[in-house]
C-alpha cells in the first residue's frame, strides 16, 4: 500500500492483490467510480481479457476493506455498459471489451490509423458513392470494414450476450446421445427436432399454428429472400413491390435475381394498401410487425385491407425480423397466422442470437412449399444439421426463452438511453419507432443525410442514412441501432452526431 497517502479520514486502510487496487487513491465519497473505472481500464488495456472471471463482490470488497455494496455497484455499472457479467455457477466474468482511446484525442486507435496524404477517408468514399446514386451492393461490407470508435449500424444484435455456456452445454448434451446416422446429409428441409422446437416457438410468440412438417430451415432470412426471387421468376412474377422506406439490404437482394422492386410508400399507419392495390403488383415484401427501418405497426385497418387484398389473389412476403423485442406495446399476431394459404413467411436467430449462426425458417403458402424444399436442397443440400440441434436444444430446454427476457431488459435500457440522448442533443429530431426492435430512426426537417452519416462516421459513428432505404423521395434522417451499445458508448455517439450535423 501506498503509505504516503493514507486513507480518507473513515475509511480502513485496504489493498489488494488483484491489480493491486488501492482504495486509498480514491477521492472522498469516489468509491464507486474508482472502482468502476479502475476496471474499465483493465479490461480496456488487456490486463482483463474477455473471459477473465472476477473475484466475488464479497472477497474483493474484504481484501480492499470497503463496503461491499461499492463493490456490488461498480460491478453493476459494469454489467449495464456490457463489459462484465455475473451468473451464478461461472461467476462475474468480463464478456465485452472497451475500446482503447487515443490519449490526445479520446478516439479509438483504430480511427488514428495513418492513410496517404490526399487520400480520402472511407466515410468519404461511402458517402460518394452513395451520393452519386443508389448504393451499390458492397455497401454494408465497406461500412462493416470503417473504422469507428461507436457503431450504431441498425440490426446488429448485442452480440456479447451470446449465450456461450448455454449453447456448449446444448451442444454436449446433443452430441452425447447423437446416433452415427446422424452425422450423414440431413433432411434439406431441415433436421425434425428443430422444425418441430421452431413450431412452438412460433405458437408461443408469434401466433402461428404451424405443422413443423409445413416448416423449411433456411440459412437466414437472405436465402429465404433468393429462393422465393427464383421460385416466383419461374412461375412468371418478375415484379415484388416493397415498402418505402424499406430495407436496402431486401432490396438488393431481390434486385441480384432480376427482380424489380416497385415502391409503396409507407405511412404512420403502415403499407399503403390503397397504392398497392393500384400499383397491380402481384407479390408484395412487408415488415407489418416492426417495419424496417421506422418502426411503425401495420395497423388493424390496413393489415384488413392487406389481407383482402391477399384474398383478391396476391401474395405477401411476410419478413418477421425482430417481431419478439419489443418494450412498450402488446405483440402483433404474424400475417401468417391469419393467412397460411397466401404468406410467405420469414424469420431467424439472427437478431435474437447471432448472424453467424445462419439458421431462420420460413414457411411457404401450400401451393408452393414442395418446391422451396426442392430448391432448398440444389442450394446446399440443407443446413448443417449439428447446429440445428443445438438450436432445438436451446428453444426445448427454455433457455431461448431466459435469453429473450435478459435482451428485453438490456434492450430498454438502452434504448432508454439514446432516446434520452436525442432528446438532449438533437432535441429538433422526431423519433421513431422506439417502442420495439433493436433500432430507430430519427428524421429531420432538413439537411443531406448522407453527408450527416459520412461526417458522424469521420467523427467516430457508424449509422445508416435513412435516404438509403428510400427510393421515394423522404424527410432526411438516421437508422440508429443500439442494441449493441453500452449507454455510456450510446451518449456519447449521439453528442457526437450533433457536433457534427
Amino acid at each position: 500500500m501506498n503509505r504516503s497517502n493514507p486513507a480518507p479520514s473513515g475509511r480502513s486502510k485496504g489493498g489488494a492483490d488483484f491489480l493491486q487496487l488501492d482504495p486509498s487513491e480514491a477521492p472522498a465519497g469516489g468509491l464507486a467510480d474508482w472502482l468502476t473505472d479502475r476496471l474499465r481500464a483493465a479490461i480496456a488495456n488487456g490486463q482483463l481479457p474477455v473471459g477473465t472471471r472476477l473475484p466475488s463482490t464479497r472477497t474483493l470488497a474484504a481484501d480492499l476493506g470497503i463496503s461491499r455494496g461499492v463493490v456490488t455497484e461498480s460491478y453493476q455499472r459494469l454489467t449495464e455498459d456490457g463489459h462484465i457479467s455475473g451468473q451464478r455457477r461461472r461467476g462475474t466474468t468480463v464478456v465485452g471489451a472497451v475500446p482503447l482511446a487515443d490519449s490526445s484525442t479520446g478516439r479509438s486507435r483504430l480511427l488514428t490509423r495513418p492513410r496517404p496524404p490526399g487520400t480520402p477517408g472511407r466515410a468519404a468514399e461511402i458517402a460518394a458513392t452513395s451520393c452519386r446514386s443508389v448504393p451499390d451492393v458492397e455497401i454494408f461490407d465497406d461500412l462493416r470494414a470503417a473504422p469507428a470508435r461507436v457503431d450504431l449500424t441498425p440490426g446488429v444484435p448485442d452480440l456479447a450476450a451470446f449465450p456461450r455456456t448455454a449453447w456448449l452445454r446444448a451442444e454436449r448434451a446433443v452430441l452425447t446421445d447423437l446416433e452415427t446416422t446422424a452425422f450423414g446429409y440431413g433432411d434439406p428441409a431441415g433436421a425434425p427436432a428443430l422444425r418441430r422446437a421452431v413450431a412452438g416457438w412460433l405458437a408461443r410468440y408469434r401466433g402461428i399454428a404451424a405443422d413443423p412438417e409445413d416448416l423449411i430451415i433456411v440459412a437466414g432470412v437472405a436465402q429465404a429472400i433468393a429462393i422465393v426471387a427464383q421460385l416466383l421468376d419461374r412461375h412468371g412474377i418478375h415484379e415484388i413491390a416493397v415498402e418505402d422506406p424499406g430495407s436496402l439490404g431486401s432490396r438488393q437482394h431481390l434486385q441480384n435475381w432480376g427482380v424489380r422492386t416497385p415502391p409503396v410508400p409507407v405511412d404512420d399507419r403502415g403499407l399503403q394498401v390503397d397504392v398497392l392495390r393500384k400499383s397491380e403488383a402481384a407479390v408484395v415484401m412487408t415488415t407489418p410487425a416492426h417495419h424496417f427501418p421506422t418502426g411503425v405497426v401495420l395497423d388493424g385497418e390496413r393489415r384488413r385491407e392487406l389481407v383482402q387484398w391477399a384474398g383478391d389473389g396476391g401474395l405477401i412476403i411476410e419478413d418477421d425480423y425482430d417481431a419478439e423485442h419489443r418494450y412498450d406495446r402488446p405483440p402483433v399476431p404474424a400475417l401468417r397466422a391469419m393467412l397460411p394459404e397466401q404468406v410467405f413467411y420469414l424469420g431467424s436467430v439472427s437478431k435474437l442470437l447471432a448472424p453467424a449462426l445462419r439458421i431462420g425458417w420460413m414457411l411457404a403458402p401450400p401451393q408452393y412449399k414442395e418446391e422451396v424444399v426442392g430448391r432448398k436442397r440444389l442450394a446446399d443440400l440443407g443446413n448443417a444439421v449439428l447446429p440445428q440441434l443445438t438450436l432445438a436444444q436451446l428453444m426445448e430446454s427454455g433457455e431461448l426463452e431466459r435469453q429473450l427476457r435478459l435482451l428485453r431488459r438490456r434492450h430498454r435500457t438502452r434504448r432508454d438511453a439514446m432516446v434520452a440522448a436525442i432528446r438532449t442533443h438533437l432535441p429538433t429530431a422526431t423519433i421513431h419507432g422506439a417502442a420495439a426492435g433493436l433500432h430507430l430512426t430519427i428524421t429531420f426537417d432538413e439537411g443531406d443525410d448522407v453527408a450527416l452519416a459520412a461526417a458522424a462516421l469521420e467523427a467516430g459513428v457508424k449509422c445508416h442514412p435513412l435516404s438509403w432505404h428510400c427510393q421515394l423521395p423522404h424527410a432526411p434522417g438516421l437508422v440508429l441501432g443500439y442494441a449493441a451499445r453500452t449507454p455510456t458508448e450510446i451518449a456519447d455517439a449521439i453528442a457526437t452526431i450533433a457536433k457534427v450535423r
